[in-house]
């Protein structure tokens, strides 16, 4: 690189510069977005729902910048609609996701919702995604569409959703959720990267982002119980971590790894939740001496309820680019119904 620099650089300027814009991408995967102003300056930012491109640019401009965008679990139209009104009062983009179960609530807890079919789960996510596009644009913010965790068992689930996203793509040009997330992270190692590489090249395809999980977050969300977990699988290794962006890269770049560093859903008394963030910075630098690029690792920062925020500083400086609210949403919910009867 430094050679075609040098070479260049003689023919023409405007050369030289794209070759040292290009040594700079190679470097840093979001280095030209550091010198942006805002996430409005980004090429085809708009008011509403993102995918593609745009979705994973903005999630670009925000490890570049050092935050993350904040990923609020929804069960209904009116906490849609108040994450919706937050985001619109502070100019903020910001990421609406549906729970299998959450999707199962959202359609109505009446509806059957089989085992292996899990239909009211793909109906309500699917409509909390259209409800989503309808109203997102009249609150002025880009938003992100995400569908939370994804247990191998809950595999119907998430293949109904993107067969909707495929027909999506056939009329629109873009898919009708912007991510998902698997998380096969009971699953063999091995076996979790084998999944979700199949998976993202089917999602490639209409364009979709990918979150997954190493590691296990403890705690209990959803129905899914992790609180007797071991205590040496609430932390992954750098190895493990490579060996997702190994697995998944020569796919597509548009995935994000939900690496495990002590995380817990929910909130819990200080000194009972262990978190280690500069675990991520440890990930990043061996990834980084592996492929010769700068914090080349999309990390996503689980059970963010609660979190101290030198924690949460520490974390987005190792590159997180999306971080996850469910527990304090919940309480400041309720805690409004209460106070106002």
């Amino acid at each position: 690189l430094a050679q075609a620099r040098q070479s260049v650089s003689h023919r023409s300027p405007r050369l030289a510069s794209r070759a040292s814009r290009l040594a700079a991408a190679m470097a840093d995967p979001c280095a030209e977005f550091a010198g942006m102003k805002s996430f409005w300056d980004i090429p085809g930012m708009k008011a509403g729902v993102i995918t593609g491109d745009i979705a994973w640019n903005l999630l670009k401009f925000a490890k570049a910048k050092g935050f993350a965008i904040p990923a609020f679990n929804c069960t209904t139209s009116s906490s849609c609609n108040a994450v919706l009104e937050a985001g619109k009062n502070l100019n903020r983009p910001i990421t609406i996701q549906f729970s299998e179960g959450g999707a199962a609530f959202f359609a109505g807890k009446s509806l059957p919702n089989d085992k292996g079919k899990l239909q009211a789960s793909i109906l309500g996510a699917v409509c909390g995604a259209h409800y989503v596009r309808q109203v997102a644009p009249a609150y002025g913010i880009p938003v992100i569409v995400h569908s939370d965790h994804c247990a191998k068992k809950l595999l119907p689930w998430f293949d109904g959703m993107l067969e909707f996203d495929e027909a999506f793509y056939k009329v629109a040009g873009e898919p009708l959720f912007s991510s998902h997330m698997l998380d096969l992270s009971e699953e063999a190692h091995d076996e979790n990267i084998a999944i979700c590489a199949k998976y993202l090249a089917r999602m490639a395809k209409v364009d979709l982002i990918l979150e997954m999980e190493i590691g296990i977050t403890g705690g209990v969300e959803d129905g899914v119980d992790n609180s007797g977990v071991a205590r040496e699988k609430l932390y992954s290794t750098p190895e493990d971590v490579y060996a997702v962006y190994e697995g998944l890269s020569p796919i597509s770049e548009k995935f994000m790894i939900a690496a495990a560093f002590g995380n817990v859903h929910g909130v819990y008394k200080p000194g009972n939740v262990k978190l280690r963030p500069e675990l991520l910075d440890e990930f990043q630098k061996y990834a980084a001496g592996k492929v010769g690029a700068d914090k080349p690792l999309f990390f996503v920062f689980h059970g963010g309820s609660g979190s101290e925020k030198h924690e949460i500083a520490t974390a987005l400086a190792a590159g997180v680019a999306k971080m996850n609210v469910d527990t304090d949403t919940q309480w400041a919910y309720w805690e409004g119904l209460l106070k106002f009867y």
